[in-house]
Protein backbone atom coordinates (compact mmCIF):
# COMPACT_ATOMS: atom_id res chain seq x y z
CA UNK A 1 0.00 0.00 0.00
CA UNK A 2 0.78 3.48 -0.60
CA UNK A 3 1.23 6.18 1.97
CA UNK A 4 -2.23 7.33 2.75
CA UNK A 5 -3.44 3.67 2.09
CA UNK A 6 -3.68 4.05 -1.68
CA UNK A 7 -3.26 0.95 -3.71
CA UNK A 8 0.52 0.52 -4.53
CA UNK A 9 2.31 1.92 -7.62
CA UNK A 10 2.31 0.20 -10.98
CA UNK A 11 5.74 -0.56 -11.61
CA UNK A 12 6.74 -1.14 -15.17
CA UNK A 13 9.86 -1.66 -16.61
CA UNK A 14 9.68 0.91 -19.33
CA UNK A 15 12.34 0.27 -21.67
CA UNK A 16 11.36 -3.25 -22.00
CA UNK A 17 8.22 -2.65 -22.83
CA UNK A 18 9.72 -0.56 -25.40
CA UNK A 19 11.81 -3.19 -26.41
CA UNK A 20 9.26 -5.72 -26.99
CA UNK A 21 6.79 -3.29 -28.31
CA UNK A 22 9.61 -2.45 -31.42
CA UNK A 23 10.17 -5.92 -32.37
CA UNK A 24 6.33 -6.72 -32.46
CA UNK A 25 6.26 -4.19 -34.93
CA UNK A 26 9.00 -5.40 -36.64
CA UNK A 27 7.71 -8.98 -36.88
CA UNK A 28 4.36 -8.29 -37.79
CA UNK A 29 5.42 -6.22 -40.18
CA UNK A 30 8.08 -8.66 -41.84
CA UNK A 31 5.71 -11.54 -41.02
CA UNK A 32 3.10 -9.73 -43.50
CA UNK A 33 6.00 -8.84 -45.74
CA UNK A 34 5.50 -4.85 -45.45
CA UNK A 35 8.12 -2.02 -44.47
CA UNK A 36 5.99 0.38 -44.39
CA UNK A 37 3.44 2.20 -41.74
CA UNK A 38 1.20 4.81 -42.08
CA UNK A 39 -0.11 6.14 -38.70
CA UNK A 40 -2.62 8.85 -37.98
CA UNK A 41 -1.08 11.49 -36.05
CA UNK A 42 -3.55 13.39 -34.11
CA UNK A 43 -1.81 15.50 -31.29
CA UNK A 44 -2.47 13.20 -28.60
CA UNK A 45 -0.17 10.80 -26.68
CA UNK A 46 -1.40 7.78 -27.92
CA UNK A 47 -0.82 8.60 -31.71
CA UNK A 48 2.71 10.12 -30.77
CA UNK A 49 3.77 6.45 -29.06
CA UNK A 50 2.94 4.68 -31.83
CA UNK A 51 4.48 7.25 -33.92
CA UNK A 52 7.07 6.84 -32.06
CA UNK A 53 7.52 3.01 -32.07
CA UNK A 54 6.68 2.45 -35.47
CA UNK A 55 10.04 5.31 -36.39
CA UNK A 56 11.63 3.05 -34.03
CA UNK A 57 11.11 -0.58 -35.45
CA UNK A 58 11.16 0.51 -39.02
CA UNK A 59 13.33 3.40 -39.97
CA UNK A 60 11.64 7.32 -39.88
CA UNK A 61 12.49 6.68 -43.47
CA UNK A 62 9.55 3.99 -43.63
CA UNK A 63 6.74 5.64 -41.71
CA UNK A 64 4.12 8.32 -42.96
CA UNK A 65 2.26 10.45 -40.54
CA UNK A 66 -0.93 11.81 -41.38
CA UNK A 67 -2.69 14.30 -39.62
CA UNK A 68 -6.76 14.46 -40.33
CA UNK A 69 -8.17 17.27 -39.49
CA UNK A 70 -11.91 18.04 -39.18
CA UNK A 71 -12.82 21.66 -39.58
CA UNK A 72 -13.74 21.90 -35.64
CA UNK A 73 -10.21 20.41 -35.06
CA UNK A 74 -8.15 22.11 -32.70
CA UNK A 75 -4.88 24.16 -34.13
CA UNK A 76 -2.86 23.48 -31.27
CA UNK A 77 -3.61 19.80 -31.81
CA UNK A 78 -2.02 20.12 -35.82
CA UNK A 79 0.61 22.07 -34.40
CA UNK A 80 1.26 19.37 -31.54
CA UNK A 81 1.00 16.35 -34.86
CA UNK A 82 3.35 18.13 -36.82
CA UNK A 83 5.59 18.38 -33.46
CA UNK A 84 5.95 14.54 -33.13
CA UNK A 85 6.19 14.34 -37.29
CA UNK A 86 8.91 17.37 -37.36
CA UNK A 87 10.51 15.38 -34.18
CA UNK A 88 10.93 11.43 -35.77
CA UNK A 89 11.69 13.06 -38.97
CA UNK A 90 8.82 10.61 -40.66
CA UNK A 91 7.43 11.83 -43.59
CA UNK A 92 3.85 13.89 -43.11
CA UNK A 93 0.64 14.43 -45.18
CA UNK A 94 -2.32 16.33 -44.14
CA UNK A 95 -5.76 15.37 -45.40
CA UNK A 96 -8.59 17.62 -44.38
CA UNK A 97 -12.09 14.60 -43.89
CA UNK A 98 -14.29 18.23 -43.13
CA UNK A 99 -15.75 17.14 -46.95
CA UNK A 100 -15.93 13.82 -46.70
CA UNK A 101 -17.70 13.69 -43.00
CA UNK A 102 -19.76 16.57 -44.38
CA UNK A 103 -21.39 14.66 -46.96
CA UNK A 104 -22.32 12.10 -45.42
CA UNK A 105 -24.02 13.99 -42.60
CA UNK A 106 -26.26 15.75 -44.51
CA UNK A 107 -28.39 12.26 -45.56
CA UNK A 108 -28.23 12.50 -41.34
CA UNK A 109 -29.48 16.04 -40.54
CA UNK A 110 -30.77 14.27 -36.82
CA UNK A 111 -26.79 13.08 -35.85
CA UNK A 112 -25.61 13.52 -32.43
CA UNK A 113 -22.68 14.29 -31.10
CA UNK A 114 -21.80 10.50 -30.49
CA UNK A 115 -22.89 9.68 -33.94
CA UNK A 116 -20.78 12.34 -35.65
CA UNK A 117 -17.55 11.59 -33.88
CA UNK A 118 -18.14 8.31 -35.06
CA UNK A 119 -18.10 9.35 -38.46
CA UNK A 120 -14.94 11.27 -38.30
CA UNK A 121 -13.10 8.35 -36.88
CA UNK A 122 -14.63 5.78 -39.61
CA UNK A 123 -13.38 8.62 -42.34
CA UNK A 124 -10.07 8.72 -40.69
CA UNK A 125 -10.17 4.80 -40.79
CA UNK A 126 -10.82 5.03 -44.86
CA UNK A 127 -8.14 7.80 -45.04
CA UNK A 128 -5.56 5.81 -43.63
CA UNK A 129 -6.32 2.57 -44.99
CA UNK A 130 -6.14 4.42 -48.62
CA UNK A 131 -2.87 6.03 -48.22
CA UNK A 132 -1.78 2.25 -46.92
CA UNK A 133 -2.45 0.86 -50.49
CA UNK A 134 -0.70 4.07 -51.79
CA UNK A 135 2.54 3.91 -49.77
CA UNK A 136 2.20 0.08 -49.82
CA UNK A 137 2.59 0.06 -46.11
CA UNK A 138 0.03 -0.99 -43.47
CA UNK A 139 -1.55 1.27 -41.24
CA UNK A 140 -0.56 1.06 -37.64
CA UNK A 141 -3.17 1.84 -35.51
CA UNK A 142 -3.55 3.94 -32.10
CA UNK A 143 -5.70 3.55 -29.03
CA UNK A 144 -6.16 4.18 -25.60
CA UNK A 145 -6.86 1.51 -23.58
CA UNK A 146 -7.18 3.59 -20.01
CA UNK A 147 -10.21 5.28 -21.92
CA UNK A 148 -11.94 2.54 -23.18
CA UNK A 149 -11.73 0.50 -19.37
CA UNK A 150 -13.11 4.25 -18.26
CA UNK A 151 -15.79 4.71 -20.29
CA UNK A 152 -14.27 7.88 -22.10
CA UNK A 153 -12.73 6.79 -25.61
CA UNK A 154 -14.84 7.44 -28.76
CA UNK A 155 -15.04 4.06 -29.40
CA UNK A 156 -16.76 3.68 -26.03
CA UNK A 157 -19.06 6.55 -26.56
CA UNK A 158 -20.31 6.24 -29.72
CA UNK A 159 -22.13 2.67 -30.18
CA UNK A 160 -24.88 2.91 -28.57
CA UNK A 161 -27.74 0.20 -29.25
CA UNK A 162 -31.29 0.93 -28.39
Amino acid sequence: MRPGGGPPGLEIDAPLVEQWLVQFIRDEFARRGFSRAVVGVSGGVDSAVTATLAARALGPENVVGVRLPYCTSSPDSLAHAQMVIDGLGIASRTISITAAVDGFLAQASDADPARRGNVMARMRMIALFDLSAEYHALPLGTGNKTERLSGTSPGTRTIRRP
